[in-house]
């Protein structure tokens, strides 16, 4: 019976160290789940894509928009940019978990161009200040 105990505590074991991910694998799995799966809509957004930066724990998230590089755009979403962040949050496109591991989320909202309209890095402390700030006023949605 003793024989029996510590063969299946050892196979349990084995079964539990093969099943666990570690955080590349996380962010790996996060990516394709965000690319194959994620939608945002707002004002002139026209899509999302995700990619993860292994060696860095990162992931940088790009959301494309048909807006002009203009500075009224750039101070309009510059403004309702924390509302999308804590959507994002909130439909876990931005993943607490990951971030509780020391992953950072780079996102970007772009211009038709390219150009950067908005940025910011959602790290440990970034996330702590969109949990505890206040709604503004333009609503953007995020949806998993």
């Amino acid at each position: 019976m003793k024989k029996i105990t510590q063969i299946a505590f050892a196979f349990i074991l084995v079964l539990l160290l093969v099943s666990c991910k570690n955080t590349k694998q996380k962010i790996q799995e996060h990516v394709s789940t965000y690319n194959n799966s994620s939608s945002i809509t707002g004002r002139g957004i026209t899509g999302t894509t995700a990619k993860a930066f292994l060696n860095d724990n990162k992931i940088e998230i790009r959301i494309e928009t048909n807006l002009e590089e203009n500075d009224t755009n750039k101070l309009t979403y510059k403004e309702s940019f924390p509302d999308l962040l804590k959507e994002m949050i909130k439909n876990d496109q931005i993943s607490k978990a990951l971030i509780d591991e020391g992953v950072k989320f780079d996102v970007y909202f772009l211009a038709y161009n390219n150009a950067i309209l908005a940025q910011q890095i959602v790290d440990k402390e970034e996330l702590a200040l969109l949990e505890n700030a206040g709604d503004s006023k333009e609503k953007v949605t995020a949806k998993l």
